[in-house]
């Protein structure tokens, strides 16, 4: 309890739920966390019901979402909100005053300088630590979110449509974005903690009624005219709201029983090391590893449960028939857990960031997109060498995991039992690889990923 006190004092956000914090035995940080996203699902009905597009108009929608996420910061972070803040004033700047023909160029840039000074500051100043309160995760958000906005503003206004791919002309913006859109698009309560980052041309179609509606011409062709939104056909989310609270709630208990119980730093533990056999350290670093990924799970879903609940995330009608809420979606854990190769295991983990990395990088360079997405992932995780470590790693098994499966799949394709075992292998394989791409990244620094 007086760890958890101590590391109360040090925080710069609201210590209001300190009894909570103490009581639960979770740090301050967390419950902060846990309060503000409970508070945001609140607020999404709210948003929805009341102040949809149909009761509140637009510059209403995008204040009242702005002024939210501002607020939430502050709970949490305190005056550390103040460097999320200044990027976004800084990006909203350069979009207006710089050369369009650059503005792509110059918020990289800034964005991604201004968040490495501020990981480099966790690193050699608070020697390793990650502080009470960390402020970088919503940093990460907002930096994708504008250098998102910058490159697709430079698609709309630079570039012709020829020139452009098929995935990059729906998102191409063709209009400098007002001061309060774009306030609202990097500021908003539904994602300024956690994300997802989205699209400026989608989110502005959610605040302005035309976010379902478009989806939903695709299947049905029918609309009713009204600035693209339609009463009468606006399938409600619940369903996919409670769906992925049930997921939460699982993730939650998994979290509390068996991660706390499997921590990672045991993997070093130097009596573990000398005394346990070599298998016994294996399984324990695989599913070690493999519980670490709950505590993501449970984040990313109740952030795509936020912005559901506030109408926003529709993908469209599925296979059956039935409305599809997962546009927003971040993880998908059964694509995870069942991957058969390190590519599907990247496809459905952490799916925004790595729409993000393709629309910034991979379909941005000329050459080495692989190492160069790779190595701009690291940067934006941050400066502990084991981000390196791990992105460093992951590319040349990248390569030889493509050049394998060119190689040999095709061989076990001639019957139900083949596939079957070669799944299997692939599977158990992938496990294992990940494990070992993942430690770095999980311990940081470089002795303990030598161990």
């Amino acid at each position: 309890m007086v760890e958890l006190t101590d590391t109360a004092f040090k925080t710069t956000g609201s210590k209001w739920l300190l009894p909570v914090s103490q009581y639960v035995n979770l740090p301050l940080e967390q419950v902060n966390f846990l309060a503000c996203q409970g508070f945001a699902l609140a607020a999404a009905f709210w948003f929805r019901l009341y102040l949809g597009p149909s009761h509140a108009n637009p510059l209403v929608r995008h204040a009242v979402a702005t002024l939210l996420g501002i607020a939430f910061l502050m709970f949490c972070f305190g005056w550390y909100s103040a460097h999320i803040l200044t990027v976004v004033a800084a990006n909203y700047l350069i979009m207006i005053k710089a050369d369009i023909n650059h503005v792509h160029r110059y918020s990289m840039v800034i964005a991604m300088g201004y968040l490495t000074a501020c990981q480099v500051s966790r690193v050699f100043i608070f020697n390793y630590g990650i502080l009470s309160t960390d402020f970088s995760g919503p940093l990460m958000v907002v930096t994708q979110k504008v250098t998102m906005l910058a490159f697709q503003l430079h698609d709309g206004m630079c570039k012709k449509s020829e020139h452009l791919t098929s995935d990059q002309k729906p998102l191409a913006v063709n209009v400098r974005p007002s001061l309060i859109e774009y306030l609202s698009y990097n500021l908003n309560f539904l994602s300024v903690l956690v994300g997802p980052c989205s699209d400026y041309k989608d989110y502005i179609d959610f605040i302005e009624g035309r976010h379902i509606s478009q989806r939903l011409r695709q299947h049905s062709g029918t609309c009713n005219g009204q600035n693209g939104y339609d009463m009468t056909l606006n399938p409600s989310p619940m369903s996919a709201v409670c769906r992925k609270l049930l997921v939460c709630c699982g993730c939650m208990l998994f979290h509390l029983i068996v991660t706390r119980s499997l921590p990672i730093t045991y993997n070093i533990d130097p009596q573990f090391v000398a005394h346990a056999p070599f298998l016994t350290r294996l399984t324990y670093a695989v599913f070690s590893a493999q519980a670490v990924r709950i505590k993501y799970y449970f984040a990313w879903t109740l952030a795509d449960v936020v912005n559901n609940a506030a109408g926003y995330g529709f993908k469209g009608m599925d296979e059956n028939g039935k409305p599809s809420w997962d546009f927003l979606c971040s993880v998908n854990i059964l694509g995870v857990e069942a991957a058969t190769s390190l590519k599907t295991f990247i496809d459905n983990w952490n799916i925004r960031t790595g729409i993000w990395l393709k629309t910034v990088c991979y379909d941005r360079v000329p050459r080495y997109k692989v190492p160069l997405t790779f190595i701009l992932s690291a940067l934006w995780h941050g400066v502990y060498p084991g981000y390196y470590i791990s992105a460093i790693t992951t590319i040349p098994i990248t390569i030889a995991a493509r050049a394998i499966r060119r190689s040999v799949r095709h061989y076990f394709l001639g019957s139900r039992g083949l596939k079957l075992g070669y799944d299997i292998l692939t599977w158990a394989a992938t496990q294992l690889v990940i494990c070992y791409i993942i430690m770095p990244f999980l311990l940081l620094a470089v002795e303990p990923t030598l161990i």
